[in-house]
Parts: C-alpha cells; sequence; structure tokens
C-alpha cells in the first residue's frame, strides 16, 4: 500500500479510535462498580430496582438512575420483552453522566428487549370473506401511516392512475377517465390521499373531497407540491413517475393491504398470503417519537449509552395533515402558505423559479423516531432500529424536526455495529438544513464528530423512498465508516447539503441564472459553513438506486474541505450513478474506490452544463479507482480543475489484487463480530 493510502487509512482509524476513547475515558472516573438498576415487563414500579425485584416501566428507571449518575456509573438493565411505551421516553440533562460518570441503557445478558410504540391488535373477525378482508376494534382516533404484521411493514391500500388520465390545475386533480366515476361515492374522502413519485422525490397530498371528477386537494399541501423541482404536475423525466390514489376501504384488494377508520375505531387488513389471522401479530404504532434526547444548549445531556436495545413501532402524521409532504430531497420538505406563492406555478414555476428559491433557508425536516440534539458523548452500540415509521436515528436535526423543540448541537456521537431494517424512512439522518445548521448563530450549535461505523443497513425507506439510507448534511468532521448498506430504493450514503449555495461567495449558477439572492433571507456567505472534513471509507454498498434515477449510490452536496471518499466497494447499483459529486462540490478526493457494475455510470460531478464557464464545481479530484464501466458524467477537465488521474478500468470481471484487497476488506469489521437482526445471518453474497 502507497504512503498516501497508509495515511489515509491511518487518518479514518485515529478518528474513530478518538471517538471511541472518549466513552472509556468516562468509564473511568473512579474504581467503584457501577449502581445497577433492573427494570422487567414483568416487575413493578414499587419494587427496589434490583436484579431479584425489577421495576416495571423505564419511567421509574429513570427516576432511580438521577439519584446515582452524579457520583456513580449507572447501568440500567432491561429484561427480555416488550416495553410498550405511552409517551415518549425524554432524556435531558440530569438522566446524562454527570461529574465524569456514564449512564448505560443496555440489554440484560443474553435478553433482546424492545421499546415498542405501538399497541398490539388482537380480536379479529372476518368481514368480508369474498376479499377475506378481516375487521379488529381500535382506540377511536388513534390514527397511523404504518402497520405492521409479523414483523413486515404493511401496504396501505392503493390504485395506480395512469398520468394520462389525469389532468392537473391549481384545485387538485381532473380525472379524465370514466372509470374513475365511482370514486366520488366512495366514504371518508379526506382520508384518501395522492402519493407520487418522480425523478427524485416521493410526494404525498391528501385529498379534501371528491366533486363529479375532480379531486379538490388540501391545501397547503397541494400549493407546496406543484412549485419547485421534480413536482407532481411536472416531475423530471415522467416516464419514469408513478401516480397512486392511497387509502380508502374500497381498495383494500390486495394480500397485505389494510385500512384504518380512526373515527369509528376500525382496522381492517386482508392477511398477506399464508398467514392465519389468527395467529398473526398487528402492531398498530401511536407514537411518532420513541426517544428524544437533548433540550438545552446550555445544559447538554452527555455521556448516555443504548446497548444492545430493539426500537421499533412508531409513526409520522404529518403527510396525513394539510401540510401533506411536498419533499425537496432526502426528508425535506415544505410546509405552510409562502408569502409571495406565484398566481400560477403550474405555468410558471413547475420547474423552478426565483419565488421558489425564496425558500431555501426554511425548509422542513421529517422527525425522526429517536432523536439526539443538544448532546455531548451519546452511543448507540449494538442495538437494532426495526419496524419505524420515519428516519430511525435522528442526530443534530434543525429544532423544526425535534420533539424538545431544541435541535444540532450534537457532538461526539458514535452509531457503532446497529441494525437498521424494515424502516419506513433512511436508517439516519445527521444534520439540519437551515441557517442555524449551515452559519450558527451560536458556536454550541455546531454538529461534529459523528462516527457511523460497522452498521449494516437493509431494507429501509420503504415508504418514504426519497430518503437516504444515511444523510449527513452540515457538520464538522462526520466519519462513515465500514458499514454494509444494500436493498435501499434511493441514496446509500450522501453527505453535504445546500447546492453551494451557502458557500463562501455563493453560487454563481444561483446568482446569475436563479436569482435568488436577490431576497433578504438568502444571503450571501463569505464564511464556510460547517461542513468539511467528511471521511466516507470502508463501506459496502449493493442493491442501492433501485428505483430513482437522480443521486448517487454515494453523493455530495457542496464545498466540503478535507473531504474524502476512499476504498468504498459499490456493485450492483441498477446501472446508475455510483459516485456522485453534485452541485457545489468543491475540494472532495474521491480514491481509491471499486465499483462493479458495468452498465453504471462509475463517476458524476454536476458542473452545471448551462453555466459551466462559471465553475460551480470544480477543484475535485478523482484518483486511482477500479470500474468496469467506463461512462463519467460531467465535464472533467482542467478548466473546471476536476480531474482523474491514475484510473484503473477493469475489463470483464477480471480485478486486480489491490482492487480485490478494498472489495474484501469493505463492510463490516470482522472485529464488530455477528451484526444482525435476531438469529438472522451476516449476508454471504458474493463480494
Amino acid at each position: 500500500m502507497s504512503t498516501s493510502k497508509l495515511l489515509v487509512h491511518a487518518t479514518a482509524i485515529l478518528t474513530v479510535v478518538l471517538g471511541l476513547a472518549s466513552y472509556a475515558r468516562a468509564a473511568r472516573p473512579g474504581k467503584q462498580p457501577p449502581v445497577v438498576i433492573a427494570v422487567s415487563p414483568t416487575g413493578s414500579d414499587s419494587a427496589a430496582g434490583t436484579l431479584q425485584a425489577p421495576f416495571r416501566t423505564l419511567q421509574r428507571a429513570q427516576q432511580a438512575v438521577r439519584l446515582s449518575n452524579g457520583s456513580h456509573n449507572v447501568e440500567v438493565q432491561l429484561a427480555a420483552g416488550v416495553y410498550r411505551l405511552q409517551r415518549p421516553l425524554i432524556f435531558t440533562a440530569q438522566d446524562g453522566g454527570r461529574n465524569g460518570h456514564h449512564v448505560r441503557w443496555m440489554a440484560a445478558p443474553s435478553a433482546h428487549p424492545v421499546l415498542s410504540g405501538a399497541i398490539r391488535i388482537t380480536g379479529w373477525k372476518l368481514f368480508d370473506r369474498s376479499q377475506q378482508i378481516y375487521v379488529a376494534n381500535t382506540p377511536v382516533h388513534l390514527d397511523s401511516r404504518e402497520l405492521w404484521i409479523n414483523d413486515e411493514l404493511a401496504a396501505v391500500t392503493a390504485i395506480e392512475i395512469p398520468r394520462s388520465s389525469v389532468a392537473f390545475t391549481m384545485q387538485g386533480i381532473v380525472l379524465k377517465d370514466p372509470q374513475y366515476a365511482y370514486l366520488a361515492k366512495l366514504p371518508a374522502q379526506n382520508r384518501m390521499q395522492i402519493v407520487a413519485t418522480g425523478f427524485f422525490t416521493k410526494r404525498i397530498s391528501p385529498v379534501e373531497k371528491i366533486a363529479g371528477s375532480t379531486l379538490i386537494m388540501q391545501r397547503p399541501a397541494w400549493r407546496n407540491n406543484v412549485w419547485g423541482y421534480d413536482t407532481i404536475e411536472k416531475p423530471f423525466h415522467p416516464e419514469l413517475a408513478h401516480l397512486y390514489l392511497e387509502n380508502s376501504l374500497a381498495f383494500l384488494k390486495q394480500p397485505g393491504q389494510w385500512y384504518l377508520d380512526p373515527v369509528a375505531g376500525k382496522l381492517y387488513l386482508r392477511p398477506p398470503a399464508g398467514i392465519d389471522a389468527k395467529t398473526m401479530d398487528v402492531e398498530l404504532p401511536r407514537l411518532t417519537t420513541l426517544v428524544s434526547i437533548g433540550n438545552s444548549l446550555v445544559a447538554p445531556v452527555k455521556d448516555l449509552e443504548f446497548r444492545g436495545i430493539r426500537f421499533s413501532h412508531t409513526t409520522w402524521l404529518g403527510p396525513s395533515t394539510s401540510q401533506g409532504y411536498a419533499s425537496q430531497q432526502s426528508g425535506s420538505y415544505l410546509a405552510g402558505e409562502d408569502p409571495i406563492y406565484p398566481k400560477n406555478p403550474l405555468q410558471t414555476c413547475a420547474q423552478g423559479c426565483p419565488d421558489f428559491e425564496s425558500r431555501r433557508n426554511q425548509w422542513n425536516q421529517m422527525p425522526a423516531s429517536v432523536q439526539v440534539s443538544a448532546a455531548e458523548r451519546v452511543l448507540f452500540d449494538r442495538d437494532i432500529f426495526a419496524h419505524l415509521g420515519q428516519y430511525a436515528l435522528g442526530i443534530g436535526n434543525d429544532s423544526d424536526a425535534t420533539l424538545s423543540g431544541v435541535g444540532l448541537s450534537a457532538s461526539d456521537i458514535t452509531v457503532r455495529a446497529c441494525v437498521f431494517t424494515d424502516d419506513a424512512g433512511g436508517a439516519i439522518l445527521a444534520g439540519g438544513v437551515r441557517k442555524d445548521a449551515h452559519h450558527p448563530a451560536d458556536p454550541r450549535q455546531v454538529d461534529r464528530d459523528l462516527i457511523v461505523i460497522d452498521n449494516r443497513i437493509e431494507g429501509v425507506s420503504k415508504e418514504y423512498l426519497d430518503n437516504s439510507a444515511i444523510l449527513s448534511t452540515y457538520g464538522t468532521a462526520p466519519v462513515i465508516l465500514h458499514n454494509d448498506i444494500s436493498n435501499v430504493p434511493y441514496d446509500a450514503i450522501d453527505i453535504g447539503y445546500g447546492w453551494g449555495i451557502q458557500d463562501p461567495g455563493g453560487n454563481a449558477n444561483y446568482r446569475n441564472v436563479m436569482h435568488g439572492y436577490q431576497f433578504p433571507q438568502n444571503p450571501v456567505y463569505q464564511t464556510p459553513t460547517t461542513y468539511r472534513d467528511a471521511v466516507v471509507a470502508n463501506n459496502r454498498i449493493y442493491d442501492a438506486k433501485q428505483l430513482f434515477h437522480d443521486g448517487g449510490a454515494i453523493y455530495n452536496l457542496s464545498a466540503s474541505p478535507g473531504t474524502l471518499i476512499t476504498e468504498n466497494y459499490i456493485f450492483d447499483n441498477h446501472g446508475r450513478i455510483a459516485l456522485y459529486l453534485d452541485e457545489g462540490s468543491r475540494y472532495i478526493t474521491v480514491r481509491d474506490n471499486v465499483v462493479r457494475d458495468p452498465q453504471s455510470e462509475w463517476l458524476n460531478v454536476n458542473t452545471v452544463h448551462h453555466a459551466w464557464p462559471l465553475r460551480i464545481s470544480p477543484n475535485n479530484t478523482a484518483i486511482a479507482n477500479w470500474h468496469n464501466s467506463s461512462k463519467i458524467g460531467g465535464l472533467w477537465t482542467n478548466y473546471q480543475n476536476d480531474l482523474i488521474l491514475d484510473d484503473h478500468l477493469v475489463t470483464g470481471d477480471q480485478w486486480p489484487a489491490e482492487a480485490q484487497k478494498i472489495m474484501n476488506e469493505a463492510g463490516i469489521e470482522p472485529s464488530a463480530g455477528p451484526v444482525a437482526y435476531e438469529d438472522a445471518q451476516p449476508d454471504q453474497k458474493q463480494k
């Protein structure tokens, strides 16, 4: 291995070691053994909280922690079983380690405890024998967008409507085909929703009512979904787009589908093939958030760990409200009414306009099921994030995406040897997208030193298809290392944000062509953002990019001095972009990666074709990469100073020894041991 490669490898390892060492330091304030607090679903909150007499609830255990964490390390041991939360578990400064101690919430030896935000639905009765539809009672007014049957995310009822059969207006959608006339006679029309997939977004817009052949849509969801980019009405590449009408009992035709009537308190479903309605486990979420960590910049949560715990069963109801889900990218969305909304965006802003650009610093973020902000030295180790209704784990997100109302300020957060699977949204959403994320008013708000290492991510973004598996936006020195990521519809790893708009001096394309800086809320910054020194290394990525053509298996946005993408192995990428440096990318090094997908565009840089003389994405280097595709995108030229050096095109499948070493060493390290959900074995797909 060359000296430069050794330095890269050593730097990545050192970053991880330093991050993990902070836990070791916090764990040695004294030699006394930790205080052990025991919890069991069969315990009692009037008990002593010992291994022999455990508490029953996590909230009671929290009270006990606060009596000891100022003078001792504390271990809260959870016995096997399901802990059904009636409200989120909230951690503030008094719940973390104090005075140099740490608090560890952990599975008891050999136990697999589950924190669940759901109730189990039983008492199923046959409702429609011909369609094999069953019904059960639910709590009145309990609503959810997700349902799990035997630990598999079930699909809500839906029909697909050809785009050729509709016309779009500012009121809603006109159905031109008479076969849809029956829709106007259906009950609960305001429970229905239009769902559209585009080139890189999935959008959701609820129906208000159906009048004749017109779906009259709820506002502001509809208004926000028909202006900007990749909209419901005008997606990029409409031949790839789909349009669905979802969530009516009348659509319940397929095995595994379901419909919830919260007013009547009734859940209808057709069991999946081969599943007995009398014995199936049906989990209906009632919580959006399971765990909220941090509520104060002045008093952050410190030295808190979670080990061997499964987090499951949440829902996010935002898309079911009048706000809908006007997706912009990877969990960011528009909400509210805009004061300068154009008169007819279907004609003037269906593919971008200056008025739309005024909102760039005001996008919202999807709230995660487990949230960390205003916190230092938090560790998730060998946990499972499965069967969750949105992004599983949110780290240092904007305040609007937090239960506490306090965002950002996540420092030295480590996610190690965890499993993310069967989630409606992506696995990890780190960082924010608003002004305080990229140019914080308070230096304490900076997200820094995130480590995501040795995790298995498979089958996430099942409902929110446009969520990246891992997205790290604005943050200093994030490290994404040795993860195994597969079976995802969109990107595997995305870093950076902002399209270069917030970088020093701004984006010339945004200024001259899109006129975004004409609004006072969009200043031209002269100082860098918080995003720099990212490392994406040794990840094993396959079966990504299943649906959306835009984006890349590994993707970067905006300038990031010191950022390195190295020794990743990408294969079976569905012929789509593997390594993508999007608009505003600068100072990125892409080195010693292996891309094994002969139909893919192995490398792309968005130099913005119509504005290429302005050098929007210059000063990037791709060096010593291995690939069996000759396709590249963008202008890799001396003028841009985007350079491809010491490149290796492999013919057929004859990978040299150096490339094979990268392939074999990518993914979860052997030292991490088995990283699997219950008895599942690590994937043995050929490396």
